[in-house]
C-alpha cells in the first residue's frame, strides 16, 4: 500500500518547491512525526514551524470537535461569537495600541491585508522590505519576499524596495564583522530615498530573519526604524508569523525589541497547525482604512473552526507556561549545540531567542565560505537517523539550519535531537573527506 500511494504521490500531485521526503507520512504527536514505514522521527521544524504547542495537541483536537458541534463556516458577513472571544483575547495579549484583528488563513493573506491597510491609511504605496525576507506567495507579499525564488514570474508589484539586512555574522554591504552598527540599515534608506517616487506606505519586516538565515537584530535597531517609518510618513508592519506567542521566549518580538509597530501580522504560531493568521492594528490605523473603502472579503475570512482552535492555543500556552518553557529549554538546546561548536570547525555561529535557532555552516571561520554541500549532506543523514531538521541554502546568504521544535520539546528529545545532529555531522564530514570535497 505504501509503495502504491507514493506512486500515486508522483502522479498526481504537483511539486511545489522546498524539501520533499520519499516517503509519506500517516501522524504526528508532540515532537514526533511517524513516516508509512512506522518510523518515528522527531521534527525540528514544529511543522513548517506552525505546530507551536506539539502535533496534535488533545486542546486543539477537542477545539476541533467543539467547532464540528457547533459550526465550521459561516457567510463571511455573519461574525462568529469565537471569532470575537478570539479577537479580545489577542487584544489582551497584544501591546497598546494593537486592538483590531482581522482573521484570515495564512500568512500571506495577512500580509497583503496590512500592505492594503497601510496603503490606504498612507495614501502611498511604496513599500521597504529586508533583503533575506520571507513574508508569502502572494502578489504583494511575494513582491517584498526575496528570500524567496523570484525569477520566472513576471513583474512584482510596483513600489517594492529591498534594502540589507542586520547580518552581522555575513553583512550584506561588507562592512561589519559580528556586531552590526546600523551601516546596512543607514545605507538601505539612502537608496530608498534616492529612488522613491515621493509615495511611501510601509516598512515590512520579520523583527527576526527565519528564511534568511535567524538574523536577529541589534537591541536598538527597530527604534531607529521606526523613526525612520515616521520621518518618511511610513507605516512600521512586523510579520511576526515566526516569532509571536513564546517561540522566542517572549510573547512578541514587538516586546523582546521594545518597539510597537503601527500593524502586526501572525499567523503559523496562532493555529497550532489549523490555517489561521492575524492582522492587527490601532483604532486610529483601522479607521483611517474604513473610512478608504478597505476590503479583505475573501470564503474564509472569520471562520469559526480555526478561531475555535486560535483561542485554544492562546489558553494553552497561558495555562501550560509555554513562553517560560521556550526561554528554559531554548537556553539548554543553545547550550547543546555550542558543544558542537566547539567541536567542529564547520560550526561558524550558533544564534538566535528562545526555541528558533539558526547553526551556521562555513567551510572555515575565517573565509566564512558556506558549506553547502555539508549542510545537504548533513540534513538528509539527520532524517535517516530520526530527525527533521530545515536547512536554509541560499548562495548569498549561507547555509543555515534553522531549529524550531514545539514549546512542549523535553530535554530528552533535545538530547536525542543534538546527539543525532552530531552523529551525522561526523559521518557526513568523513564521507566528504573520502570524496576529496
Amino acid at each position: 500500500m505504501a509503495d502504491d500511494l507514493r506512486k500515486a504521490a508522483d502522479e498526481f500531485l504537483v511539486r511545489y518547491g522546498g524539501d520533499r521526503f520519499d516517503r509519506l507520512f500517516v501522524k504526528a504527536k508532540g515532537a514526533v512525526v511517524v513516516d508509512d514505514t512506522g518510523r518515528e522521527i522527531l521534527d525540528f521544524t514544529s511543522g513548517q514551524m506552525c505546530a507551536t504547542i506539539g502535533h496534535n495537541h488533545p486542546a486543539i483536537v477537542e477545539a476541533m470537535a467543539e467547532s464540528g458541534r457547533n459550526a465550521i463556516h459561516m457567510f463571511s458577513g455573519m461574525i462568529p461569537e469565537v471569532v470575537v472571544r478570539l479577537g479580545r483575547k489577542l487584544a489582551e495579549w497584544l501591546p497598546a495600541p494593537l486592538k483590531k484583528s482581522l482573521f484570515v488563513n495564512t500568512g500571506s493573506e495577512s500580509n497583503e491585508a496590512a500592505l492594503r491597510i497601510a496603503k490606504l491609511a498612507t495614501g502611498g504605496y511604496e513599500v521597504i522590505a529586508f533583503g533575506g525576507s520571507w513574508h508569502g506567495v502572494t502578489g504583494a507579499a511575494a513582491g517584498v519576499s526575496y528570500a524567496s525564488d523570484r525569477r520566472g514570474y513576471g513583474p512584482d508589484v510596483p513600489g517594492a524596495y529591498a534594502i540589507p539586512e542586520p547580518n552581522a555574522y555575513r553583512c550584506p554591504i561588507g562592512h561589519c564583522r559580528d556586531r552590526c552598527d546600523k551601516s546596512c540599515l543607514n545605507l538601505g534608506l539612502r537608496m530608498f530615498d534616492m529612488q522613491s517616487r515621493g509615495a511611501p506606505a510601509a516598512i515590512i519586516v520579520e523583527p527576526i530573519l527565519s528564511a534568511g538565515g535567524v538574523i536577529v537584530p541589534p537591541d536598538d535597531y527597530f527604534e531607529t526604524l521606526r523613526q525612520a517609518a515616521r520621518e518618511r510618513g511610513m507605516l512600521l508592519v512586523f510579520d511576526e508569523a515566526q516569532t509571536a506567542f513564546g517561540r522566542i521566549g517572549h510573547r512578541f518580538a514587538a516586546n523582546r525589541f521594545g518597539v510597537v509597530p503601527d500593524i502586526m501580522t501572525v499567523s503559523k504560531t496562532l493555529g497550532g497547525g489549523v490555517p489561521l493568521a492575524a492582522t492587527v492594528t490601532s483604532d486610529k490605523i483601522e479607521a483611517q482604512a474604513h473610512a478608504k473603502g478597505f476590503t479583505y472579503y475573501t470564503s474564509h475570512v472569520s471562520d469559526p473552526l480555526p478561531a475555535t482552535v486560535g483561542l485554544a492555543v492562546l489558553e494553552t500556552i497561558e495555562r501550560e507556561r509555554l513562553i517560560e518553557r521556550a526561554q528554559e529549554m531554548g537556553a539548554y538546546m543553545r547550550e547543546r549545540l555550542r558543544e558542537l561548536h566547539q567541536r567542529y570547525e564547520c560550526i561558524g555561529d550558533v544564534r538566535g531567542e528562545g526555541l528558533l535557532i539558526g547553526v551556521e555552516l562555513v567551510k572555515d571561520r575565517e573565509s566564512r565560505e558556506p558549506h553547502h554541500r555539508l549542510g545537504a549532506k548533513t540534513t538528509a543523514r539527520c532524517f535517516e537517523l530520526g530527525l527533521s531538521m530545515n536547512i536554509r541554502r541560499r548562495p548569498e546568504r549561507g547555509s543555515v539550519w534553522r531549529i524550531a521544535p514545539p514549546l512542549t520539546v523535553t530535554r530528552d528529545e533535545i538530547d536525542r535531537g543534538v546527539a543525532i545532529l552530531d552523529r551525522a555531522l561526523s559521518e557526513s564530514l568523513d564521507a566528504l573527506a573520502r570524496e576529496g570535497g
